[in-house]
């Protein structure tokens, strides 16, 4: 039954913010296109509930060209994501069902060889925009960390918790706590990080 409600609030909720929102991504959608160009959106393929591949939309943030992601996001970019502004299409992930709300967030395919059996249990719910992970630590935290926090949140799920992590979001965007790892853009790749650790 909660994951029920859960489902329901999260379509009421991107719906109304969506209608809300929808001069600023108006906005930011003509930012994008004249600071970075065409396209606007950055699209990639995430894993979601049931191991489930998926497309993720987000506002692009970086340049097109050589170079490596730290040289490549610009100022702009970096405004964007210290705000979280560049999640905001992630509405219509929701929408579709392939993302909710709150959730572990949703990671790149090649990961998935590298979890452990427990570590798995992340795709038992959809990823979210925000989750545990995000309002403990966010990007300065640790793998092992992120995917334990994951893990809590699938196994104690509840709506109070939801709405606990949706105001430490608040909190923590405000604060622009944790944006990323140190001498990282955001993380370091899960995979060469387990790969460093075997």
């Amino acid at each position: 039954m909660q994951k029920l409600i859960k489902r329901g609030f999260d379509i009421a909720v991107a719906l109304a913010l969506g209608v809300v929102l929808s001069p600023v991504l108006l906005a930011l959608y003509f930012l994008v296109k004249s600071r970075l160009g065409a396209p606007v959106f950055f699209t990639q393929t995430r894993i979601g509930m049931g191991e489930k591949p998926f497309t993720l939309i987000k506002f692009r943030t970086m340049r097109d060209g050589a170079g490596s992601d730290a040289e490549r996001l610009t100022p702009f970019g970096k405004m964007l994501r210290a705000t979280s502004l560049d999640e905001l299409p992630e509405l219509w992930n929701i929408l579709t069902g392939d993302m909710s709300i709150v959730g572990p967030r949703p990671l790149l395919p090649e990961y998935l060889p590298y979890y452990t059996e427990e570590e798995k249990q992340r795709h038992a719910m959809r990823p979210g925009i925000t989750g545990l992970a995000q309002v403990c630590g966010r990007n300065a935290t640790t793998w092992e960390d992120r995917l334990r926090y994951d893990r809590e949140y699938v196994r104690d799920f509840s709506l109070m918790s939801d709405l606990w992590i949706l105001w430490r979001t608040v909190i923590v965007v405000l604060k622009r706590e944790g944006i990323s790892a140190d001498g990282h853009v955001t993380m370091p790749r899960f995979d060469d990080y387990r790969k460093g650790t075997q």
